[in-house]
């Protein structure tokens, strides 16, 4: 079978509400909308309950108790940090959401780790069991799971609103159709094939998709999220890094050098030379097991490559983890988790975070108390949504909306592979992305635009190009809004830092939009909502 917006063979499915995406984020809206009354199909780029970054390993999470002083401090820790763009209403919401989700997995027979004293430690989440357990969750719940089957481009109805989608199934080949009342785009965010820990799958797909439907974004400058990794490893998981001394090759140690406030300190040296770690800062024994009991993983590479952590040396990098652990994504219009378009939900590092996050977030934490809230959320909303519909919903008459890299006009033929190596030869090096200026992005989107418009002016891909085609355009796509919305804050704020406007200026405290293909647009968000209400 081969891809095709013609053919009628293949899975053709119709459903209440679809989920792209079977993430944290994905499991809990596909579980909140069967919850809710609603059919619902969910497609997963992987095996829904192994891929994604959450899946690779433990999630920390944002999980605080009712107590006014621990909530007060839990929401002030990180505003400062974040550029003061977090907000207050929806920090609440999200830590009241994530509190019931997590007691919730806990009265369900979640295996949630124990400490010395015997007391349930509520406020972590082994990846692999989390997901396993969300998987039979939602197929307890009557959701249906298409595995191996990423989606490629949405459906909508004549008047614009959302109405399923198309896809493939990667190891058949064979094309599938599913016509839904609603979606919800679950799709992670992206990490531009960075070899970041459990983010293979994580290319940007939900956004592009979203954008050819007509749906815009928010903190995109936000997105230059780079972890600490061991060089000969792909493990980004950097709590740990807390308790590391960072040297140069003679031993020399770094000065200022730290996993928090002295990751920029890192990227500038590993400019020019290499950088070592060893995690023996304040370390016991007692540490030394907690560290293995909790994040099992990380020391995997060590354990194969025989080197102790805690007494050896060993050779660092940064690995751009982009949108997944940055702030930007989707714009969340409400509390509903829509977006600016109808039929259209968004939730976990598909949308933005910024709501609770401002401009900076780091790994678990925020980011699964966020993927759990706002997918509990938007399954809600789009089922309610799908059900008003009611028969109206499977009478519409709806086509595809897919473009770039995968449907073009033109004679050109493009090698996915190499679009994909140009783009991320402008958002890996750290002298571009991490410290960013108006000379190197402007020089930087002129390629990223050039690429672009090769992209949008080449022939259809084979089939068997296809998927890697579209990954490729999402991952450029998203380069542009990154560094568009980079340009225009003509400021350091959060992660977003501007060497030639080093300090923060009280005058730009607003987030700003962005979307468009073709041509990309960025607006402060006040500016962007008085334009909607103007058109409305």
């Amino acid at each position: 079978m081969t891809y095709s917006r013609q053919d009628a063979s293949g899975v053709n499915l119709t459903t209440d509400v679809l989920i792209i995406g079977g993430g944290p984020a994905g499991t809990w809206a596909a579980w909140s909308a069967a919850s809710s009354g609603a059919k619902v199909v969910l497609v997963d780029k992987g095996y829904c309950g192994t891929s994604g970054a959450a899946a690779a390993s433990g999630n920390g999470v944002w999980y605080v108790p009712p107590d006014p002083e621990q909530r007060e401090a839990a929401m002030a820790s990180r505003e400062a940090m974040g550029g003061f763009l977090a907000d207050r209403q929806w920090m609440t919401k999200v830590l009241d959401r994530t509190y019931d989700n997590i007691n919730s997995l806990a009265d369900e027979g979640y295996p949630f780790s124990v400490d010395a004293d015997g007391k349930v430690i509520r406020r972590s989440l082994q990846g692999p069991d989390y997901m396993r357990f969300m998987r039979r969750k939602i197929k307890q719940a009557g959701v249906k799971i298409l595995d191996h089957s990423p989606a490629l481009e949405l459906l909508v109805d004549a008047e614009g609103a959302v109405a399923g989608a198309k896809g493939i199934n990667r190891q058949t080949g064979e094309p599938w159709t599913v016509k839904a009342a609603a979606v919800v785009i679950a799709t992670g965010g992206c990490a531009f094939l960075s070899k970041a820990l459990g983010c293979n799958v994580l290319t940007g797909d939900g956004l592009l998709m979203a954008a050819e439907a007509g749906a815009d974004f928010s903190g995109m400058e936000f997105s230059n999220a780079y972890a600490i990794s061991p060089a000969f490893s792909s493990v980004t998981k950097t709590r740990y890094y807390d308790w590391a001394s960072f040297t140069y090759e003679d031993g020399t140690v770094i000065e200022g050098a730290g996993s928090k406030r002295g990751r920029s300190v890192i990227a500038k040296t590993l400019l020019t030379q290499p950088v070592y770690a060893r995690l023996d800062q304040n370390m016991d024994e007692e540490t030394k097991a907690w560290m293995r009991s909790s994040q099992p993983n990380f020391f995997v590479p060590f354990d194969r490559a025989g080197i102790d952590p805690f007494t050896q040396r060993f050779p660092v990098t940064l690995r751009l983890e982009g949108t997944v652990r940055g702030t930007g994504g989707i714009r969340i219009a409400d509390y509903t988790c829509a977006t600016s378009v109808n039929g259209l939900y968004a939730a976990g590092d598909a949308a933005t975070r910024e709501l609770i996050c401002g401009g900076f977030t780091g790994g678990g934490s925020h980011n699964a108390a966020w993927a759990m809230s706002s997918g509990y959320w938007s399954g809600q909303s789009a089922a309610n949504y799908a059900l008003s519909l009611g028969e109206k919903a499977s009478q519409r008459s709806v086509h595809p909306v897919g473009e770039a890299g995968l449907h073009g006009d033109g004679h050109h033929k493009f090698s996915p592979d190499e679009a994909i190596a140009a783009t991320q030869a402008e958002v890996f090096p750290y002298d571009r992305n991490l410290f960013r200026s108006a000379t190197e992005l402007s020089a930087s989107l002129e390629r990223l635009d050039n690429l672009w418009q090769e992209i949008r002016h080449s022939h259809t891909p084979d089939n068997s190009q296809i998927l890697r085609s579209r990954e490729a355009a999402a991952m450029l796509a998203t380069a542009r809004w990154m560094y568009n919305s980079g340009l225009q804050r003509q400021e350091t704020r959060g992660m977003h830092k501007r060497m030639d406007y080093p300090q923060q200026d009280p005058n730009q405290q607003y987030r700003l939009l962005s979307g468009g293909l073709d041509r990309v647009w960025v607006k402060p968000e006040s500016v962007v909502a008085n334009r909607e209400l103007v058109t409305v």
